[in-house]
């Protein structure tokens, strides 16, 4: 259980880490702004809580590994890996900028605190299985290392995700969990209209996996949900996290049109005044 302090202080860090997706967005023109926001708080609660990592030291080899397959919601990665120090919050505003390090989906090349590029969806729970393979490799069954794979719901639609649930399940990842971000949102329309995807829970564990299912707004309630994957020794886990898309922002909540659409100067200026109104100010300079 988290204390209260803590508590507002992850929060704080949520409310920082939107306005900056925001000012992202505008400033580049394009991008994705509902499920940046959306995923803001477990961001925070991920890299100011739970993951060991060294922002000074990018690729420590004692760090956990986080690998975002649902690439395109690469906003809220990079203003969360600013804000934790891993380079100059100023550089969010080259976001999709030619030349920039920050592209539209994440460039391991270009960008050496990243783990993968990532780009084509349903892609990346494959590169995590085969990274936790690896570890298990170098380090045997009992590593100390966590490997946590983010993606959308409307992602797991693809065939290959399934290949990989099952080659997970079936080799006892432990130390690897999947949060998948349940907004219900794709960028066609609802993710139940245009292809239905529950029982998840039900196909999750058949294919021998623990499922966690957490409301993705509130910080008590993720911060259960990693802890309590890392004590599950025996098989991997996922996280179903329950979310809103656009979160913090009414003009943008639960509209799917928001999945790959920016805010214009205008709705970016009104959606900033709220954020703010909730405490904490990002600066550029």
């Amino acid at each position: 259980m988290l204390l209260p302090e803590y508590e507002q202080d992850i929060e704080e860090k949520a409310s920082l880490i939107r306005q900056s997706i925001i000012e992202m967005l505008v400033a580049a023109g394009s991008g994705h702004t509902a499920g940046p926001l959306g995923m803001a708080d477990i961001f925070a609660t991920l890299y100011f809580k739970i993951l060991t990592h060294n922002p000074a030291d990018p690729t420590w080899s004692g760090r956990d590994h986080v690998i975002l397959s649902n690439g395109h919601i690469c906003p809220v990665l990079y203003a969360t890996m600013a804000h934790a120090g891993y380079f100059e919050v100023s550089e969010l505003l080259t976001l999709r900028k030619f030349g920039s390090r920050l592209q539209g989906h994440p460039h391991r090349e270009w960008l050496p605190m990243l783990e993968t590029s990532s780009g084509p969806l349903g892609s990346g729970l494959s590169q995590a299985v085969g990274m936790v393979l690896a570890d298990r490799i170098d380090n045997g069954r009992g590593s100390f290392k966590n490997f946590y794979c983010f993606m959308g719901d409307g992602e797991l639609n693809e065939g290959q995700v399934l290949e990989a649930f099952m080659q997970g399940g079936k080799e006892r990842l432990q130390n690897l969990t999947v949060i998948i971000d349940r907004n219900n949102i794709q960028i066609d329309g609802f993710t139940e209209d245009i292809m239905p995807l529950e029982p998840l829970r039900d196909k999750f564990e058949s294919f021998g996996w623990n499922v966690i299912e957490i409301d993705g707004h509130n910080i008590s309630d993720i911060y259960r949900g990693f802890e309590t994957a890392k004590s599950v020794f025996e098989k991997p886990t996922v996280i179903m996290a329950h979310t809103i898309p656009g979160k913090g922002v009414h003009l943008f909540e639960k509209d799917y049109k928001w999945h790959g659409m920016p805010p214009n100067k205008e709705q970016a200026e009104a959606a900033l005044r709220e954020l703010r109104s909730l405490g904490g100010k990002v600066s550029f300079e």
